[in-house]
C-alpha cells in the first residue's frame, strides 16, 4: 500500500469520527465543531438533536458559510420559531435573497431600521430592508412615524418628507441623512404647503442652500415672507429667471417684478 493510500486510509477514518462526533455531541462540544470548516460536517451537525439557538447563532455568526448550508438553517423548526435566530441569518451576507425577503414581513418596524446600518448590510439587502419599511408606513401609527423620521436612511426619510405632514417634515428635516434632492422633489412636489415650505426656508441647515431658496420662491405656496427676504439676496438674473415659472400666483410674479425693478433702478 502506497503512502497516499495510507493517507487517504487516515483521512477518511478522521472524517468519519468527525461526522459521527457532529451527529451526537452534546451542548459543550458543539459550540466547538459549528467551527468546522467542512460543510459536509456542518450539514450533518444540523441533525444533532442537542442543537439550540445558542449553537445557531455561533454558527450563523460566520462569514464563509455556503447558501447550501444556510437554506438547511434556514428550514429548521428552531429558526422558524425565533425571531433573534431570523435576524441572525439576515445579517449574514451570504444569505440568498429570497430567504431575506421571507423573513422580513415577520421582523418589527425598528428591526428592520436597525438592520439598515449593520456593518456589511449589501446593497441589495438594505434595499430589501427600506421597500419593506415603506410598505408599513400607510398603517403605521405618528408616533412610530416620527421616531422612524429620526432614525431612518436617506431613502425611507425622504419618502416621509413627500407626506407633507407638519409633525413629520420637522423632524425629517433634522435628520442627518436627509439629502438635499429630496427636499427638492418635496418643494416641487404636490404636498408642500406655507407652514411645511416655511420650515425648510427657516431651518439653520437648509436655508442657505441656492437650489433650495430657488423652488421655495417658485412655489405657489411660500408665503409672501421669504420673497421679502431671499429676493434681495439673489442676483438680477436669477430674479428674472423666477418670473419663468408657471406655478407661480400673479401675486407672486408681481413680488418679483418689484424685486427686479429696484435691482434694474
Amino acid at each position: 500500500m502506497s503512502q497516499d493510500d495510507v493517507s487517504s486510509k487516515k483521512l477518511d477514518k478522521q472524517t468519519v469520527e468527525k461526522l459521527r462526533r457532529a451527529l451526537t455531541a452534546h451542548t459543550e462540544e458543539l459550540f466547538q465543531l459549528v467551527q468546522e470548516p467542512s460543510p459536509e460536517i456542518i450539514q450533518v451537525l444540523l441533525r444533532n438533536p442537542h442543537l439550540n439557538d445558542d449553537h445557531l447563532r455561533a454558527l450563523l455568526k460566520r462569514r464563509d458559510l455556503n447558501e447550501a448550508t444556510l437554506k438547511t438553517i434556514y428550514q429548521l423548526d428552531q429558526l422558524k420559531k425565533s425571531r433573534q435566530l431570523q435576524i441572525c441569518i439576515i445579517k449574514n451576507p451570504n444569505t440568498p435573497s429570497a430567504i431575506v425577503l421571507s423573513i422580513l414581513p415577520n421582523l418589527h418596524l425598528f428591526e428592520l431600521v436597525n438592520l439598515c446600518y449593520l456593518p456589511g448590510v449589501t446593497p441589495d439587502q438594505k434595499f430589501a430592508l427600506e421597500r419593506a419599511i415603506l410598505k408599513r408606513l400607510p398603517t403605521t401609527e405618528l408616533g412610530q412615524r416620527l421616531t422612524l423620521a429620526r432614525r431612518a436612511t436617506a431613502d425611507v426619510a425622504a419618502e416621509l418628507l413627500k407626506s407633507g405632514e407638519l409633525p413629520l417634515v420637522e423632524v425629517c428635516l433634522n435628520n442627518p441623512r436627509l439629502r438635499e434632492v429630496a427636499i427638492l422633489q418635496f418643494l416641487n412636489g404636490s404636498t408642500a404647503r406655507a407652514n411645511t415650505i416655511s420650515l425648510v426656508a427657516r431651518h439653520p441647515k437648509w436655508k442657505m442652500r441656492p437650489n433650495l431658496r430657488q423652488a421655495i420662491l417658485r412655489n405657489s405656496q411660500t408665503p409672501r415672507i421669504w420673497f421679502t427676504l431671499f429676493l434681495p439676496q439673489m442676483s438680477k438674473t436669477q430674479v428674472r429667471n423666477l418670473l419663468a415659472s408657471h406655478r407661480l400666483t400673479p401675486a407672486q410674479k408681481k413680488f418679483i417684478r418689484e424685486e427686479l425693478q429696484k435691482k434694474s433702478g
